[in-house]
């Protein structure tokens, strides 16, 4: 998946993907909700990341799952 939102650098995080300008994994947004919080209660926990960017990665991946 392409996604400017999301960023894979291996010299960042060992090449884990993250939020675009930030070390925050895309996997702690999935592990909130799947735990059960909500997207503020992520939000609430990194503000490096801006809904804007988590919106998107959430709609990209529907996307993507949707078109498999």
């Amino acid at each position: 998946m392409s996604n400017q939102y999301i960023t894979r650098d291996p010299k960042l995080m060992s090449g884990t993907p993250c939020f675009s300008g930030t070390r925050v994994p895309v996997k702690s947004l999935f592990d909130y909700l799947e735990a059960g919080d909500s997207l503020d209660e992520f939000l609430d926990q990194f503000p490096t990341v801006t809904r804007d960017m988590a919106v998107n990665v959430l709609e990209a991946s529907k996307q993507a799952l949707l078109a498999a």
